[in-house]
């Protein structure tokens, strides 16, 4: 996967991207990140990138041309589909889903916003998708655009040691994750489960999924609305309602 992404402050990303899952990533060539200081496109000499907005109205607003040439000036695509993500406060609701969807594409674009906001024509003649991180205004979309980039980077293949870490990570299976626990057995008299020692794997698997359906109803009960339930989940279900 070619992952670009267009922002004000470089910088930022340093010390994310080259930490961790996402700097393992990059030296397994699972994945290439490319940061671009979209104000090198501003294409006039005081390298300005924002201007009042027409109407009137507090703050400035990001102008087109800067975005449109830095995207230009990419790499061609290599005859794949180019999707452009706009991070912004009014986009769709980031959600594992998406993170999945956008695991599949070969290349991605993320442009981070500052200002009051984007000139019009960005959204739409530019950008394929508008992603919101949340119902709450950042002071610009690097931090969004770094958690969207974990959350799809760490789903390709070969990214994590274990496939199964992401498969039935909390909201991949439509559930909240069941509890985890690790040595030791004992800790200031708090114990672990003992059906988790037990050595019965069926019994395990029951144990995590009535786990996993009662976090979610317990937390996440809206959850339980959008997913379909099993014979055997409904009747645990029940159970944990009763």
């Amino acid at each position: 996967m070619s992952i670009h992404i267009l922002s004000l402050f470089p910088e930022m990303f340093t010390g994310v991207f080259n930490s961790s899952i996402l700097k393992k990533a990059q030296e397994k060539n699972e994945v290439a990140i490319n940061v671009v200081n979209f104000r090198d496109h501003s294409g006039n000499k005081h390298h300005q990138v924002d201007d009042y907005p027409y109407g009137g109205g507090a703050g400035m607003v990001l102008k087109p041309e800067p975005i449109f040439n830095a995207v230009e000036a990419l790499p061609p695509s290599q005859g794949t589909s180019r999707r452009i993500i706009l991070l912004c406060p009014q986009g769709e609701r980031f959600t594992q889903k998406k993170a999945e969807e956008l695991a599949r594409e070969e290349e991605l674009v993320f442009i981070c916003g500052h200002y009051e906001g984007y000139d019009e024509r960005i959204r739409e003649h530019l950008v394929t998708d508008e992603i919101s991180i949340g119902d709450f205004v950042l002071t610009g979309g690097e931090l969004a655009a770094m958690t969207v980039v974990d959350s799809v980077v760490r789903l390709l293949p070969n990214v994590l040691g274990n496939a199964e870490s992401h498969e039935k990570d909390s909201f991949s299976t439509g559930l909240l994750e069941h509890p985890h626990y690790t040595r030791p057995v004992e800790f200031r008299g708090f114990k672990v489960p003992d059906v988790l020692i037990s050595g019965n794997h069926a019994a395990i698997d029951k144990w995590r999924k009535e786990q996993s359906l009662k976090r979610t109803y317990m937390r996440r009960p809206d959850l339980l609305e959008q997913i379909k339930l099993t014979s055997d989940e409904e009747r645990l279900l029940k159970e944990i309602k009763r």
